[in-house]
This record gives structure tokens, sequence and C-alpha cells, in this order.
């Protein structure tokens, strides 16, 4: 296929010149390729995950565990998208830098790393589950997707203040409550 411009152009939905390694909260939604409810379903007003949602939370409370400087908050995981606030933390100083001392002596000084960004901290998410749901189609006979489990981009909000963090927290606990009037509401295409 040959690149047209006109047709083949990704802008990004990230804010311009944001450091997304900044320590600080962030609102991710993951949705699944084409929307499919693969990952539970609502009845009535509650969710209820299947082994492929489970698995989904599983690694979700990984994160932690892989990248000591992100903390992991809220989260829910409904049919076919994901909701979930991520909390990148000062990352612990490391390492030694030798500074000059006035006097011509070198002394150390420890420095300090480079936090995670938030895109591989999404990555990462994404390819664990990625992996694990494949292996389980083969040996449990989940339901196959076609192409990707998930789709190409994530959907990202700083999160700016005290209010604002709470307002996201409820949207999330109440978001199967407000499932047929969601924006990544489909229905369920068994």
């Amino acid at each position: 296929m040959v690149y047209d411009p006109e047709n083949h152009h990704r802008r990004s939905i990230r804010l311009r010149d944001y450091d997304y390694s900044r320590p600080g909260a962030y609102f991710v939604t993951i949705c699944v390729q084409d929307r499919t409810c693969l990952l539970g379903q609502i009845s009535g007003e509650e969710l209820i995950c299947n082994d492929a949602g489970k698995m989904v939370a599983r690694w979700w409370a990984e994160i932690s565990h892989k990248f000591p400087c992100v903390e992991i908050d809220e989260f829910i995981v409904m049919p076919n998208h994901f909701h979930g606030i991520v909390v990148l933390v000062e990352p612990d100083p490391v390492g030694a830098d030798l500074r000059v001392r006035p006097d011509g002596g070198a002394h150390p000084d420890r420095g300090t790393h480079a936090g995670v960004p938030l895109h591989t901290v999404v990555q990462w998410f994404k390819t664990m589950t990625t992996n694990e749901y494949i292996r389980e189609v083969k040996r449990y006979g989940w339901r196959p997707y076609p192409g990707k489990l998930w789709q190409r981009n994530y959907y990202e909000h700083i999160i700016r203040d005290e209010i604002e963090w709470n307002l996201i927290r409820n949207y999330i606990i109440n978001n199967p409550l407000n499932w047929k009037n969601d924006g990544e509401f489909k229905e369920d295409d068994r």
C-alpha cells in the first residue's frame, strides 16, 4: 500500500510538549479492538467479568511490581474497555554522580533515575494481556479476536487536582450503572 498523507495520518491525542514521565495521576481508557465485548458483560447494573476480564484485572494489579515508581488507583474492567488511574511517583534516587568539591576532591552525590513514561506502562499492560489472551484461546477456547486484542491507541487525561481525581474515581466506580450511555457501549455481539 502506498502512503497517502490524505488518508494515512496519525494525529497525536497527547498534550503537546508535556512530559508523560512526570510524576502525577493519569486517567487511562483502553478499548478492545472494534469494541468487541470479550471481557465480560453487564447484567442489569452489575459488571460480571469473565475469565478474560479477570485476567486483565490481574495484569493491571501487576503494574506496580513491574514498575516500582508506578502506583495504581481505582480501575474497572468493562465488557469492551478498561478504565484506570495510573499514578507516576517520584523515582527513588539511584547510582552515584561524582561531583568535584571546591577543594578539588570528589564526593558521591546521588542522582535520580528518570521515571517510566505513561506510554511504556500502557504498552507493557497491553502486551502482557494480549499474550495471555492468546495462550488462553489455545488452551481453554476463549473467544478469539480478529487482528489485535486492543485498539492501537488509548485515551489519557492528566488529573490536575483532588476534586477532579475524586470525580474520575466516581466515574470509574459507576461505569457499570451507566453502561448503556457509555461512549464505548456496544451490544454484546456473540
